[in-house]
């Protein structure tokens, strides 16, 4: 069986967190891009028309990513991503909705500037109960 870190960068933080953390376990490496990548406009969290605030503010809101994982082999995946408003991108969900997860080991990791996981870790547990996420850490 094999390993896997997926993971959503905008910054290159969590990339470089990502990268570690795949040498380390011995995994495989795989970007959750978006169709229609994120410019640093995109992000800029302090303005209120941003792409990044206009998703957080919208549940429903599934960002189309570019292409999903081969997990066929694969029985332990680490999902890392930023922390934006103490909780995880939209793109998350649509990567959690979108691969089939059941059946595998799931561990979250995230970067922030200042917070920890916050709700991240238990949004996703309470959306995707099927799904066995067992911890969550700020790297």
């Amino acid at each position: 069986m094999s390993k896997l870190v997926a993971y959503f960068s905008c910054s290159g933080n969590t990339r470089r967190k990502a990268e570690q953390l795949a040498e380390r376990v011995g995994a495989d490496l795989f970007e959750i891009r978006a169709s229609e990548p994120y410019t640093s406009a995109d992000v800029r969290w302090w303005n209120p028309w941003s792409r990044c605030v206009k998703e957080h503010k919208d549940e429903t809101c599934r960002p189309e990513i570019e292409a999903l994982p081969n997990l066929s082999g694969v029985d332990e995946i680490w999902v890392g991503y930023p922390i934006w408003w103490y909780t995880h991108p939209r793109i998350i969900d649509t990567f959690f909705e979108q691969t089939n997860l059941e059946g595998k080991t799931v561990h979250l990791f995230a970067t922030s500037g200042g917070s920890g996981i916050g709700d991240s870790e238990s949004q996703l547990r309470e959306a995707f109960p099927d799904i066995h996420i067992v911890d969550g850490k700020r790297l």
